[in-house]
This record gives structure tokens, sequence and C-alpha cells, in this order.
């Protein structure tokens, strides 16, 4: 298992920080080609309905962001999640790290 780069870190710290607050199984989040970071928490309406990764996503690209160089997704979230298209529409490459609840990396 490899280590977690403390960029990393800050991402999960972000991704736990907005589940709690949403009260969410899952939370993640993402950091674009210029270091700048996003959260998010899953939002379910009747009208509209988005992951935490989406929600990351969306609020980093309605923000300006070119690029993503990571994700992380926290708690119940896997890598079936809906956001990594988009994640990877934008940035192929960029990988999308999964964590438990408690922050801890899931091999």
């Amino acid at each position: 298992m490899t280590e977690t780069s403390d960029e990393d870190r800050k991402l999960v710290t972000l991704a736990r920080g907005a589940m709690a607050r949403a009260g969410a199984g899952h939370g993640a989040a993402v950091r674009d080609l210029d270091g700048r970071t996003y959260a998010g928490a899953p939002v379910a309406l009747t009208s509209l309905a988005l992951t935490g990764l989406q929600v990351a996503v969306a609020t980093a690209l309605s923000s300006g962001a070119a690029g993503f160089e990571a994700a992380v997704l926290v708690g119940s979230a896997d890598g079936a999640d809906a956001g990594v298209a988009a994640l990877h529409e934008v940035s192929a490459a960029a990988p999308v790290l999964l964590f438990d609840a408690r922050g801890e990396a899931l091999t």
C-alpha cells in the first residue's frame, strides 16, 4: 500500500467534512490543475440527484478549473460513482482514491 500524500490527505479531510455537514453516506473532493480544492456531498431531490463527486467536479468546473490532478471518494461511494466519468471526461489520467468513512485508504 502506498503512502497518502499530504495533498491527498487534505482532499480526504475536505470530503469527510462535506459528508459530515450533509449527514450523508459519502463525500468527495477534487484538486484542480492550479491546486485549488473543491468538496461535495450528495444531492437527493426529486428534480436533481447528484453524487458527491459530481457536485465537486461541477463546482470546480463552474469556478473555471481547466482540469484535475486527483479526486477522493470517502464513505460508501466507490469507483462506480457517476462522477468518475465526469472527472475523466476532463482529465482522463486523474486518479480516484477511495477511503472509508474514517479516512483510511481502501485497497
